[in-house]
């Protein structure tokens, strides 16, 4: 099945040029790991990863996470990676699909807050992450399209939610 769920990934990427994984060598994951991979390509990003199906859910956040819950973080999705992207950092060459220099910025467990499946088919995905910078709960929310408007992409809204870690 993660096979399947990488074939996007792989397409879009030349292994002859790029040291990023292939996802080729499956390697089983706890099940709920989660990073954050700071990578500055075309424009600074950071990418958002949760671990689930055998493969890394992704997201590109714009100007990274906040802490405060009145703040709203576009979270582009993005193809999912093979587990092994979790341990890649380095530079990807220019002219290649998301050219730059990726580095972690954090990483940990993540657990559901509620049904995981629901939340991520509703747009409405709450989750709380055991990070090393990143702590506490969190909510992915689907925006709406203006009507008449088509986007290829998934947009979703990266939201802190009110607990012990928040700073309003």
């Amino acid at each position: 099945m993660a096979a399947d769920r990488l074939k996007t990934y792989r397409e879009k990427r030349d292994f002859t040029k790029t040291a990023e994984p292939s996802g080729a060598a499956s390697r089983g994951g706890s099940g709920r790991r989660y990073l954050i991979q700071k990578h500055s390509a075309t424009r600074l990003h950071f990418d958002f990863r949760l671990e689930l199906h055998g493969v890394l859910l992704s997201w590109a956040v714009t100007r990274g996470p906040s802490y405060d819950p009145h703040d709203k973080r576009l979270a582009v999705r993005t193809e999912d990676h093979p587990l092994e992207y979790g341990d890649f950092e380095g530079t990807i060459p220019k002219g290649e699909y998301g050219g730059g220099t990726v580095m972690l910025w954090d990483e940990g467990t993540w657990e559901p807050d509620g049904d995981a499946e629901a939340g991520l088919a509703k747009g409405d995905f709450k989750f709380i992450l055991h990070g090393e910078r990143l702590k506490g709960k969190w909510v992915l929310v689907r925006m709406r399209q203006r009507p008449g408007e088509r986007s290829k992409r998934e947009n979703l809204l990266l939201i802190k939610e009110r607990d012990q870690y928040a700073e309003d």
